[in-house]
């Protein structure tokens, strides 16, 4: 650290927003990384239970992807409002008060025991990690300053969250198996609190110098507009498209979202400054962030129940069948970062979300009697290789030319195009490929070699919408994504 960076350090009080986080930026980075991976692998580490947790507690396979959407939603709808208060009362005093949540309410889950208790506690588990996943970027943010080092930092930040959504699957596999479903959740107990406890120790407290009030009527109408929504995608299954009830439910979506736009448009503090935006590299980063997560989060649920309700596999078999697609994750992420500070992110990122396009292509034709070696682990090596290298430029890209004053703000902004985007993704493919369940069970006439073929068109569906949105981030990234380096432009003024 230079000199005048390090007497700023010690002059300047603790609260302020020029403090450096830490002399310890390997060991900051390391904890705050803890954190991110518990939010992360608490999105797709129920994937492979689902079938496990539907016989236990007796639910519908239509009610499945709420275990899924209620964590999201709730998580993507407050983490704007996780970054404001990180920013106003203390990164590292929300981060604590997060982990702290989320591991109470993961113990509730564990003991659930029926549908509505489960998917309740995932939703204010989602609350729980709507206030750790902005504090611990934005003392990431305010840790490294902005060029080769804070690419190197959010290049793994961005490999964590890939690998995080890969290793819940995996994890959930092995859990499910051994112990039960049940301790997906239980294992979450102690590392929460015991990192609640040792953050003092390696996180100093920060915040932004804004002092206004924060803009809580624009969170709830967000969350609700994202709630409502999902659950009439998820209810349009039973009560049909055309009915007064959905149109009516779609109509109130519509309605939530434009008081949100009014309420930001009016308060003293925004929830999300729309002037923020002017950033074209991070608002496109953010839609197709919004793209991305919704293939992914698609993947590992029909992924998962496609190998053990198509190809029989115990939980443990489909949880490791993911481990090919862990390594090449790993290694895109690794070769994105490297790569994103020699050459624009552009190409980077175009490349990535071709490969994901073209794994989840052979996912689709993956037939009904197939290998795992011959039709599942190519899909597998490719579309990890393209999540990886995606999900590192996207993250960068998101914070091109932001200050410190807003970190937290496009901390929590990326974060909520990741949950938002993976459960709106799951409900549309979910509402789609589930509706096909009845009718085609009703021509299999009971004949378990029909059902196999109609439960592996079922999963088809659901692929074949993940390769859509995979294909839109793609088109969109062609169109609107910046060339410039993101170390090349540390000073740049905003892009219109």
């Amino acid at each position: 650290m230079p000199a005048s960076d390090s007497t700023l350090e010690k002059s300047a009080p603790l609260n302020t927003s020029q403090t450096r986080e830490a002399r310890k930026p390997g060991i900051i980075l390391a904890f705050i990384g803890v954190a991110q991976f518990m939010v992360f692998l608490d999105v797709s580490i129920v994937n492979v239970a689902l079938p496990s947790i539907q016989d236990s507690l007796k639910m519908p396979e239509v009610n499945l992807e709420y275990i899924i959407t209620a964590y999201g939603t709730v998580l993507g709808g407050f983490l704007l409002l996780g970054g404001r208060l990180a920013d106003r009362f203390g990164r590292r005093r929300m981060l604590q008060s997060g982990l702290v949540v989320f591991a109470l309410t993961s113990l509730v889950a564990g003991l659930a025991q029926n549908g509505t208790m489960l998917i309740g506690a995932r939703a204010v588990q989602g609350l729980g990690s709507a206030l750790i996943a902005p504090a611990a970027l934005s003392i990431l943010t305010n840790t490294f300053a902005e060029g080769p080092a804070r690419n190197k930092a959010l290049g793994i930040w961005g490999a964590l969250t890939g690998l995080a959504s890969v290793a819940g699957v995996i994890l959930g596999g092995l859990l499910t198996q051994g112990p039960g479903w049940r301790w997906i959740f239980f294992i979450n107990v102690p590392i929460g609190l015991v990192a609640a406890v040792i953050a003092p120790t390696i996180v100093r407290e920060g915040r932004g110098k804004d002092r206004a009030p924060f803009d809580t009527a624009g969170a709830v109408a967000l969350t609700a507009s994202l709630l409502l929504l999902i659950f009439t995608l998820g209810e349009a299954v039973y009560v049909g498209w055309t009915t007064f009830r959905t149109i009516g439910s779609l109509v109130g979506v519509v309605a939530l979202f434009v008081a949100f736009l009014v309420i930001e448009s009016r308060a003293a503090s925004p929830l999300i400054p729309l002037t923020i935006f002017r950033l074209r590299a991070l608002r496109t980063a953010n839609i197709a962030t919004v793209l991305l997560f919704g293939t992914t989060v698609t993947l590992f649920f029909f992924a998962s129940l496609f190998m053990q309700q198509v190809y029989g596999y115990s939980p443990t078999r489909a949880g490791l069948a993911y481990v090919p697609l862990a390594v090449v994750v790993s290694v895109g992420a690794g070769l994105a970062s490297n790569l994103v500070t020699k050459v624009a992110a552009k190409p980077v990122l175009l490349i990535g979300l071709s490969l994901t396009s073209v794994g989840l292509f052979l996912l689709w034709r993956a037939p009904a009697f197939g290998s795992y070696a011959t039709d599942l682990l190519p899909a597998f090596l490719i579309v990890g290789l393209g999540l990886g290298m995606s999900f590192v430029t996207l993250q960068i890209t998101a914070f091109v030319g932001v200050g410190k004053e807003e970190s937290g703000l496009a901390a929590g902004l990326i974060n909520t195009s990741q949950e938002a985007g993976g459960a709106l993704g799951v409900a549309i493919a979910a509402t789609i490929a589930f509706s096909k369940i009845a009718p085609l069970k009703a021509a299999a006439h009971g004949d378990p070699v029909l059902l196999r073929y109609g439960r592996a068109e079922v999963f088809h569906q659901a692929f074949l919408v993940g390769i859509f949105f995979s294909v839109g981030a793609l088109l969109l990234a062609v169109a609107l994504l910046p060339w410039a380096r993101p170390s090349e432009r540390p000073d740049a003024p905003p892009v219109a």
